[in-house]
């Protein structure tokens, strides 16, 4: 496959994700930031090639043989991303546009090297899983942090919000994978949170608190 190719897989298996269901050429369109001429295009090429099933009107969905080629490219990306992270000292909010060049490399062998040499992860810096070889994905149950009610708690296992923006964020409030929120109070006006993270207490925004994942303690 071409990089496009891996790239619209890639988008229309992160889209069935959100949508769990068909996914619309205008979607794939507007996060690829393309026009939907251009999508169409492309969805005909994937279809003749048996990675995506379309049909008018109701959209495109991946086939089992796209479903696993898409893992596969998530799979290399979210590696490159935990290597970049614990080897190389990257910091999350960095690794991103770099593993998006990384996940193209082709070679199979490379990967499964990778994998065994970063100890077989589940998840990557974000918190989001890892599949593994065979497109196996092992899932945590998680939920936001807005749904959290006073006192309660969890640890941060994840970020809906992967932006570099939203990580610088959450590193100046010191907010990380494996920290430890407690609700201390919840306004009701606007949802804000007052939480402690750790031994610091602080206030957050719903926005805020709808894009991070927590495992209840």
């Amino acid at each position: 496959m071409t990089f496009s190719e891996e790239n619209y897989l890639k988008t229309i298996y992160h889209l069935a994700g959100i949508t769990k269901s068909e996914v619309s050429t205008n979607a794939i369109a507007e996060m690829m930031e393309t026009k939907p001429s251009s999508v169409t295009d492309m969805i005909k090429k994937l279809s003749e090639k048996d990675l995506v099933n379309h049909i008018k009107y109701q959209g495109v969905s991946l086939t089992e043989k796209g479903k696993l080629s898409a893992k596969m490219i998530v799979r290399k990306h979210r590696l490159w991303e935990v290597f970049l992270v614990e080897k190389l000292d990257f910091s999350w909010d960095e690794v991103h546009d770099i593993a998006e060049q990384l996940e193209h490399i082709k070679s199979e062998k490379l990967i499964n090297k990778l994998d065994d040499f970063l100890g077989n992860p589940t998840e990557d810096p974000h918190g989001d899983p890892i599949p593994n070889a065979k497109g196996q994905i092992i899932t945590i149950d998680k939920q936001l942090l807005s749904e959290l009610i006073e006192n309660q708690q969890g640890i941060c296992v994840g970020v809906k919000d992967s932006s570099a923006e939203f990580l610088k964020y959450l590193d100046k409030q010191e907010i990380a994978l494996g920290s430890t929120i407690e609700i201390l109070a919840k306004e009701s006006f606007d949802l804000s949170l007052k939480i402690r993270v750790n031994q610091t207490i602080l206030t957050i925004s719903n926005k805020i608190a709808m894009n991070v994942y927590v495992k209840l303690n």
